[in-house]
């Protein structure tokens, strides 16, 4: 998950709610909808009579803002994909403008009979407002890798759809491989959702820092050793300005290696006693790539803050961080796409861009001659359990990772799951600020695919204590770190998150 992203943590665990859950009936009308049917319409609180007999469920929630959901409505809920949320706020305007532009208007006109209604976390309602009030999206858009085990598990809205898959017609086999066995390695031995698209990590560099010092720009495929001598030479004072030389998000690099490792260890269920849950970051291999790591954060005034750094970060200057790791999502920001940007704070980063000359490549690799970027920043889609319209959400979905679309979502800066030349050519298209950057790098590897997740039980650790705690804080060596994060750390999380009532 990149940085700007919001980090929830689900509380609601077991049974709690699923008992407000309930299954409604209801055929899809095929009345044409009307335009803009993405935009709530504010309704009265109180529901009347007319509203009951049409089926009309209100959504009570912490703004007080009306919202309701009626039968005859497909209703599409996003979550942590921060462009969702933008131009929202309390004032009365709903996070509308990204989901019509990328998704909703090309739905609806492929679907023209189908009366969309669309919310975004969190304005101005939440996952619980959902489940208290009894009506459960017939269609979500979520982040897989750790969104199924702390949100909609719990809930109740996860349902093994390789059957609906089959059924439509969707041939897995087409899309990136790495996204399809993230989903699976969350989905309990089955399939819960269908991936959508990557919110892929690449690596930025500010070219006017390179200039600066006549250091040759990174190109695709270089490996962490390049980097890594390009960090030292760029970590330096010049008169009063400190430059940072490479940002990495620790938590991410290990959570997402390039070597598909998953720290669990297979056991005898997909569904282990939290005692049985056993976890292994002391092998070899993991050992290497942590080694990997350290070095960066070793360097000299290179210290560790926030990949943001590249923009402004916590920094005092904006501008002074000549590489990062980031999201692409956060290329678009910086390239200021109003879809990327949150109106409020436009002309901030406006002032901030002119400290940049954005440059993009691929994120470092292993090896010389490895194409292996990081497992993916999925966003997938998932149909509830009780969906009222699960066969309009398959159709949506089946659309939705059709060549038309995919090409859609890559022409809006976002890298598609189906990599096709007319997908991959149509990269930033619709976003005239990339125009002048180089993103050749975005389709460029192969993800990484997770492995060894069979008979296993993912559990939200806190890998954060191997680096950001063990090693910055406590000054360990990678060894060290990994063991007491392995064999203390995460252990007593699973026995503490256990008491709390909680079972990701």
């Amino acid at each position: 998950m990149s940085e700007g992203n919001m980090s929830r943590r689900g509380l609601l665990r077991n049974g709690a709610l699923i008992g407000g859950l309930a299954a409604f009936g209801g055929a899809l009308q095929t009345t044409p909808a009307a335009a803009s049917s993405t935009t709530a319409v504010p309704r009265a609180g109180a529901r009347s009579a007319a509203q009951s007999a049409a089926g009309v469920v209100d959504i009570p929630n912490k703004y007080n803002v009306p919202f309701s959901v009626a039968d005859d409505e497909l209703f599409v809920f996003a979550a942590n994909f921060k462009p969702f949320e933008l131009g929202g706020n309390d004032n009365g305007r709903e996070a509308t403008r990204y989901f019509d532009t990328v998704f909703g208007d090309a739905i609806q006109a492929k679907f023209p009979n189908i009366k969309l209604k669309y919310a975004t976390w969190d304005y101005p309602i939440r996952y619980e407002d959902m489940a208290k009030a009894g009506r459960v999206p017939d269609l979500i858009l979520e982040d897989p890798r750790l969104r199924i085990d702390r949100d909609l598990e719990p809930l109740g809205w996860t349902q093994d759809i390789t059957g609906l898959v089959q059924q439509a017609g969707i041939d897995l086999t087409k899309l990136n491989i790495g996204s399809v066995e993230q989903i699976k390695s969350r989905s309990d031995g089955g399939l819960y959702g269908v991936p959508l698209w990557i919110d892929e990590s690449l690596l930025f560099y500010n070219k006017l820092v390179f200039d600066k010092f006549g250091v040759r720009y990174p190109t695709a495929g270089s490996t962490y050793d390049d980097v890594y001598k390009l960090a030292q030479k760029l970590t330096r004072q010049d008169g009063i300005h400190h430059y940072k030389g490479y940002m990495q998000h620790p938590d991410n690099y290990l959570a997402m290696n390039q070597l598909g490792l998953y720290p669990f260890v297979p056991g005898s269920s997909e569904q282990p006693a939290p005692e049985d849950v056993k976890v292994n970051l002391t092998s070899a291999e993991w050992k290497t790539v942590a080694n990997n790591m350290y070095r960066f954060l070793m360097i000299p005034r290179n210290n560790f803050t926030t990949v943001d750094d590249f923009f402004k970060g916590d920094m005092s200057f904006p501008g002074h961080l000549a590489m990062a790791v980031n999201n692409l999502s956060k290329l678009n920001a910086y390239a200021l796409s109003p879809y990327y940007v949150e109106e409020d704070d436009a002309a901030q980063f406006a002032e901030w861009a002119k400290s940049v000359k954005i440059g993009v490549t691929s994120m470092p690799v292993l090896s010389r001659g490895s194409q292996t970027i990081y497992q993916p920043d999925t966003r997938a889609a998932f149909i509830p359990p009780q969906s009222q319209h699960k066969d309009q959400a398959l159709d949506v979905i089946k659309y939705l990772v059709s060549e038309e679309m995919q090409t859609r979502i890559s022409s809006y800066g976002m890298k598609a799951v189906l990599k096709t030349d007319a997908v991959v050519n149509a990269f930033g298209t619709a976003i005239p600020e990339l125009a002048a950057v180089d993103t050749s790098a975005v389709y460029w590897g192969e993800n990484a695919v997770i492995k060894n997740y069979q008979n296993t039980e993912y559990w939200d650790i806190p890998l954060y204590k191997v680096f950001r705690q063990h090693v910055l804080k406590d000054g360990m060596d990678v060894d060290s770190s990994l063991l007491v994060t392995e064999t203390q750390d995460i252990p007593d999380y699973i026995k503490a998150q256990v008491a709390r009532g909680l079972t990701w």
